[in-house]
């Protein structure tokens, strides 16, 4: 509440009636009847204009539907809402583009034009292009800091949420510097990524780098992985739970246990593992099959597996939020994981009720926002995916399956990716971004993933160059500084190892299956965001005043040392030390976001 401003507060009672109220509208009696079908309730340009927002957010909340294109959000809204309907969150949030998707060649540097989940997520964590299969390294090699590193750098709280395995590549990439994103333990890392190895003198496995890279929340799958032992350093022949343990993370592995907890932080992070592999989705339904869609429609039924001891999206959004809140702000990553997986499994059902989960988990987000005035809210996909959805009842080439919608009516879903009993594969069209909050309107127009990137950097004034902490305790491994990473770019470590395992991309793995396949890909991933690529560590993009640079001398992170000469400079100078006087944070951070003071 205290941190709420008159201004937002303003903004946010115009847009709950103009835009986040329009799934109402007058209307005629039916879509049928002439504008019927009407979203729109009259003219939205003034509650547009009142919620662009300056950037400079104190938090920032990042929502995944992995695998979640156009296709797959209009089919789940179709299913659970009806045409005419509207989801509370994903259909909700103001400011919405589309940016594109693809990887680079590994050799050449040109584009791969569909992407993996790899390649896609490091581009928005580090703003740099890479090949389908890497986790945070460039496609030389080279580890590039992510946000998640450079928010801890700065202070703010940080976590990673995800329903796949926590090693899996969205997840993973916020996290860990590896040239194959199939390397999660201890065993599979010596085998695959031999020289990225603990014992070799590498960063480790993907989950050694998770407990190295120490998020203040981390909560997902894969607690699997985490039964391996260490083959060196200093928790060697120890589980990796165990070490974990040893290095202070609070371990939580269902509902309850996670209700319980009261705190996050640096000396008692959260390490939440629910299931040993990927959770239970929420709906269960027959799979497309050859002439599947000729066959009666169907309605989609609750997965059983699902259990109240596995928490559900928005409830570990709800509380990552709560642990994370703070003076110093926080940025979380969110990730919907099933969307893909079921898409992969040409599953229609179970594709549907992940996107459903996924927007209670954004509403969760945007009701946290929308109270505090302070958080910018993105929801976004790493990659599109194979569903399309064709006339009812039509025997189309592919794989096909007829529901019954919440319109009472037919809906035909065909895959045609790949043949029955395959795992379908990922496609290159650009996707959907929406946003809500401070520095929203830079999701509008075209942009590419890694322009995402440093939105949220240069709106938290992250600095690329800031020194990543260690554990608070003993050293991690013996080695340098937890997450090996200190240096942007050039840290020895994420492998000069080149893909050891296997090949330019997990490629043509294409994840198999909704599935338990802890590769998840379809990595024909193509990754993720264009324009800076490797602007992520070297201080060149934007930085937003994270107060390295030469501006406003004597003031906030200016230059430093001289006293102010111009009106203007003399005129912040006095209004910097009034704020101080009075203590009052909320004029300061006005300040800042209206350009007056340094962000």
């Amino acid at each position: 509440m205290a941190r709420r401003t008159l201004r937002i507060a303003a903004a946010t009672g115009a847009l709950s009636f103009a835009l986040f109220g329009v799934a109402s509208p007058a209307q005629a009696s039916g879509i049928d009847e002439p504008g019927g079908a009407r979203q729109l309730d009259g003219d939205n340009t003034d509650a547009i204009r009142d919620a662009v927002e300056d950037s400079g957010a104190k938090n920032v909340i990042l929502l995944i539907g992995d695998g979640m294109g156009d296709s797959e959000i209009t089919a789940a809204r179709n299913y659970a809402k009806g045409a005419h309907g509207r989801f509370d969150g994903l259909d909700a949030l103001p400011m919405t583009g589309q940016y594109t998707t693809y990887a680079v060649d590994k050799d050449t540097g040109k584009p791969d034009y569909v992407t993996d989940s790899a390649a896609s997520a490091t581009g928005w964590s580090s703003g740099t292009k890479t090949y389908n299969g890497a986790l945070g390294i460039d496609r030389k090699g080279n580890p590039h800091k992510t946000l998640i590193e450079m928010a801890r750098a700065k202070g703010m709280k940080t976590g990673d949420v995800s329903t796949a395995e926590i090693q899996d590549a969205t997840p993973a990439a916020q996290l860990t510097h590896i040239s194959l994103r199939g390397c999660y333990g201890p065993e599979e890392t010596s085998e695959d990524c031999s020289d990225e190895a603990l014992e070799n003198g590498g960063l480790g496995s993907i989950s050694e780098q998770i407990i190295n890279a120490r998020a203040d929340v981390t909560l997902g799958g894969g607690s699997a992985s985490f039964e391996q032992k260490a083959t060196a350093g200093d928790w060697k022949d120890q589980t990796l739970l165990e070490q974990a343990e040893d290095r202070g993370y609070q371990l939580v592995d269902d509902s309850d246990s996670l209700d319980s907890l009261t705190e996050a932080n640096q000396d008692s992070p959260v390490l939440g593992l629910f299931t040993e592999g990927n959770f239970p989705v929420r709906w269960e339904g027959p799979k497309a099959t050859h002439g599947g869609g000729t066959e009666p429609a169907v309605k989609c039924k609750n997965n059983p597996e699902r259990t109240s001891s596995v928490p559900k999206l928005d409830q570990l959004t709800n509380k990552a939020v709560d642990l994370l809140d703070n003076d110093d702000g926080f940025f979380l990553q969110v990730e919907g994981a099933s969307i893909d997986k079921e898409d992969h499994a040409a599953n229609p059902c179970g594709q549907i009720g992940e996107t459903v989960d996924l927007d209670e988990a954004v509403k969760a987000a945007l009701d946290f926002a929308k109270e505090d005035g302070e958080t910018l809210v993105i929801t976004t996909a790493d990659h599109a995916h194979t569903s399309q959805i064709v006339s009812a009842g039509s025997d189309t080439p592919g794989l096909t399956r007829t529901l019954t919608t919440a319109d009472g009516t037919d809906m035909t879903m065909n895959y045609a990716t790949a043949d029955e009993e395959e795992s379908q594969g990922h496609t290159g069209t650009q996707l959907r971004i929406a946003a809500y909050g401070p520095g929203a309107a830079n999701v509008v127009g075209l942009t590419d993933q890694t322009d995402m990137h440093f939105t949220i950097a240069d709106g938290l004034g992250l600095d690329p160059e800031a020194e990543v902490p260690g554990d608070p305790g003993d050293d991690a491994n013996g080695d340098d500084d937890s997450a090996g990473t200190d240096d942007a770019n050039g840290s020895a470590t994420a492998s000069g190892s080149s893909d050891t395992g296997g090949d330019d991309s997990s490629a043509g793995s294409q994840d198999s299956n909704a599935s338990e396949d802890s590769n998840d890909s379809n990595d024909a991933d193509a990754a993720g965001g264009g324009s800076g690529a490797n602007g992520s560590g070297e201080g060149g993009e934007g930085n937003a005043g994270s107060g390295s640079g030469g501006e406003g001398p004597g003031l906030a992170g200016g230059g430093g040392g001289t006293l102010p000469r111009t009106g203007v400079e003399i005129g912040a100078a006095v209004f910097f030390g009034v704020a101080a006087i009075i203590g009052g944070s909320a004029l300061i951070r006005m300040a800042k976001r209206r350009g007056i003071l340094p962000a």
